[in-house]
């Protein structure tokens, strides 16, 4: 996949540049220990325009990412809301996803960063981060331990992790990974949070060894809003096998319908679940579209 052109503009410290002429110091902290922070943002055509979801809440938390890591950074959610809308314009994008990054300036030293700066990149998208009926497996690498790391910020280096867990997956003849935290519960995926059915009842891992992902608590905002229920629950990969659906959720990856665990499909028609109701639902919400759930899925 090509992310940019000759001619893709984006905003990198403090001014807007051409991606290709962009340039990154090789002593950077960033590129020698993963010590930088970002965001995942999709943006949509909304009504005659374009309009990223739920910016506030992912400029937040990179700010807060920041605070965590103790990077010095300045900039305010509103500044970088701005700046994105006008890289989706240079670049007449709509349909796009947007990854804004901090980056520290050059220091060799196990230490704080001395100074940082904002890039935003966008391209544009379709779907192809997962495809729908995943094949899953429980991979033999765990989510850092929670102790050990910040685990709520989103964290460059701590998507090692991830890549190892995802091809692991991908090696073993499967779509992707379900990782558990340290203490041998379902976390999430390699990238995304996850949800399961059962009678009814939709399940997600709890805060604390988990990334709380944005599309995570747009979910739960939809089970409340269409009387679904749901609970944060502790729960290990045999709760999961075999129930009666299960999803990963998260910008990228919006609402994704998994087929199986450990080759133990799911029981339900993913159409028959209420998994379903949500993924549509959730379509529904990015696009600022009316929803109405149609029936009660026994």
């Amino acid at each position: 996949m090509m992310y940019y052109s000759e001619q893709t503009i984006i905003w990198f410290n403090g001014e807007f540049v051409k991606a290709a002429e962009a340039k990154i110091d090789l002593y950077s902290q960033s590129l020698h220990y993963g010590y930088s922070v970002f965001e995942g943002i999709r943006s949509y055509p909304v009504g005659d325009g374009t309009k990223m979801f739920k910016a506030k809440e992912h400029y937040d938390r990179l700010r807060r990412s920041a605070e965590l890591m103790q990077m010095p950074f300045t900039l305010t959610t509103e500044q970088m809301t701005e700046l994105t809308y006008e890289v989706l314009r240079r670049n007449n994008f709509t349909d796009a996803y947007i990854r804004p990054i901090i980056l520290c300036s050059p220091n060799m030293s196990l230490s704080k960063g001395k100074q940082s700066y904002l890039a935003i990149e966008a391209w544009e998208w379709t779907n192809g981060y997962m495809s729908n009926q995943m094949r899953i497996m429980t991979s033999t690498y765990r989510r850092p331990n929670a102790n050990a790391f910040h685990v709520e910020a989103k964290v460059s280096g701590h998507y090692v992790n991830s890549i190892l867990a995802c091809q692991e997956a991908k090696d073993n003849g499967y779509d992707e990974a379900l990782v558990l935290d340290s203490d041998g519960y379902v976390a999430e995926s390699s990238g995304a949070n996850i949800f399961y059915e059962n009678n009814g009842v939709l399940y997600t891992a709890p805060k604390g060894n988990i990334l709380p992902g944005i599309t995570r608590a747009t979910v739960m905002e939809l089970c409340d809003e269409l009387n679904i229920p749901v609970q944060e629950k502790l729960f290990t990969p045999t709760e999961m096998r075999g129930a009666d659906a299960g999803f990963f959720c998260g910008t990228a990856a919006e609402v994704v319908a998994l087929q199986s665990l450990d080759d133990v499909p799911f029981k339900k028609n993913w159409e028959d679940s209420l998994s379903y109701v949500i993924q549509q639902a959730y379509k529904c919400k990015v696009m600022e579209k009316p929803f109405e759930m149609e029936k009660k899925v026994a």
